[in-house]
């Protein structure tokens, strides 16, 4: 039987035996492959340094090396040639550990030569899927935007940061505290990425987002017909994240009657789908993150001791972004881009301002001044709680006489005077924008 679709393929055949070996050799040349004959081991290994073989067809039996060595350097010079055992003297042992070393067939000589054509076709079709998988991820890879970085110099955030490098590597189950905004899915991220566990993709819950009666089964998957409306079988995101990292946002909303569940998971690694008795092993990370006290609400009851432990193995508290400091100002450039500058008094309005969104509120604020300004973002362009915290100008009175302000202020009040009023005028010789003339006028208090 031939594998037409399969183009045909270079092998190399080690076997000490001449006689049997040229046959085999003859027999592949003829149906169109090229072909490779060595007497030792030894030799394979050197064709195999200066050759990319699809196939390498050995004998388990020749002098020198042994059959598993022969396997192993093979393996170690070019892990992508797959490789089938030809033996004389087969036994289950060799068989296993040929198997455990990556052979793809161990076969009993004699063997027939169509068979071994077929098996080497099939060999080649696991070849071709390994190689198409690698360049499917790497694909992957290249698609995905970069993981965000958690920004920050500040003493608190290089605090994190070293956390974050000490926990990571780890297996243990991680607790991210803070308040709301301050970047706890970054952290997991990050943590994901650091570890072992960091090639595979970090699934990811959010607690409050789900219905009460949906979290378990969103959790823990359920069985066809295990309630009404589960019209077939669905695992849950436990079996999504085998092997992976789990993170449980606002794990301080999961339901009272669903902990359990999940302190077996981390205690030994077993869940049950709803509707279902046949346990399921899993492996998987977990990282928790809550904006609420865990310690209160377990001293109230509505979380279980014994899971606040397990998940507080390893604690992150994530500083509110008004203890930062200059992060800020870090933050602000960081988000405002290339495109927009930042007038100074909005700038000032934002260092002032204490935050109780957090990062998150950040980002909103900035992105919305972008929107509604034109390249500068003036004080006007941010809503309306930043103008206490600026200080804003409201009169002439206001100002230092010789200051910057006062002499932005009366170049403007000139301009003005000099085109009659005539705002598109003034605007063209001011070098900006009619709106953006408007919002100078309003700063300085001259829109009469």
């Amino acid at each position: 039987m031939r594998f037409m679709s399969i183009e045909n393929l270079h092998i190399l055949f080690v076997d000490d035996d001449e006689d049997l070996a040229l046959g085999y050799v003859r027999w592949f040349e003829m149906n169109g492959h090229r072909v490779t004959h060595t007497l030792s081991g030894q030799d394979g290994v050197g064709e195999c340094q200066k050759h990319d073989f699809d196939i390498a067809i050995l004998d388990w039996n020749m002098p020198g090396l042994s059959g598993l060595e022969l396997v192993q350097r093979m393996r170690d010079v070019n892990p992508d040639t797959e490789v089938i055992v030809l033996t004389a003297e087969g036994s289950i042992d060799n068989a296993v550990e040929s198997m455990r070393r990556g052979v793809f067939d161990f076969l009993s000589k004699p063997f027939p030569m169509s068979e071994l054509e077929r098996r080497c076709y099939a060999a080649m079709e696991r070849r071709n899927l390994r190689r198409e998988n690698t360049q499917l991820r790497e694909v992957i890879d290249r698609a995905q935007p970069p993981a965000p970085k958690m920004l920050g110099e500040s003493r608190p955030m290089q605090k994190i940061h070293r956390l974050i490098d000490r926990v990571a590597p780890t297996d243990k189950p991680v607790l991210i505290e803070g308040e709301s905004g301050t970047g706890k899915e970054l952290v997991a991220k990050a943590i994901h990425l650091g570890s072992p566990r960091g090639h595979r993709p970090i699934v990811t819950v959010n607690c409050a987002a789900l219905p009460e009666k949906l979290v378990e089964s969103e959790l823990f998957g359920h069985e066809m017909g295990a309630f009404t409306g589960a019209t077939s079988a669905k695992p849950g995101l436990f079996e999504v994240a085998d092997g992976s990292t789990l993170f449980i946002d606002e794990v301080g909303e999961l339901p009272l009657a669903l902990q359990p569940k999940l302190l077996r998971v981390l205690e030994d690694g077993t869940m049950r789908r709803v509707g279902s008795e046949r346990e399921r092993r899993v492996d998987v990370r977990i990282v928790a993150a809550t904006n609420r006290h865990l310690e209160t609400e377990v001293a109230e009851g509505r979380f279980r001791e014994d899971l606040f432990y397990r998940i507080n193995v390893l604690a992150i508290d994530l500083p509110p972004l008004r203890k930062r400091g200059d992060d800020v100002g870090l933050l602000i450039d960081q988000f405002l881009g290339d495109q927009h500058e930042l007038d100074e008094d909005a700038r000032a309005a934002l260092l002032a301002y204490s935050w109780p969104g957090n990062v998150r509120q950040l980002i909103n604020t900035i992105e919305r001044a972008k929107i509604l300004s034109d390249d500068v973002i003036l004080l006007d362009d941010l809503p309306s709680q930043f103008e206490s915290a600026s200080g804003g100008i409201s009169s002439e009175d206001d100002v230092p006489q010789g200051s910057l302000i006062s002499l932005q202020r009366e170049h403007i009040k000139e301009v003005l005077e000099q085109e009659n009023g005539n705002k598109s005028a003034a605007a063209r010789v001011l070098g900006v924008e009619r709106r953006k003339l408007y919002r100078m006028m309003k700063q300085h208090g001259l829109e009469t």
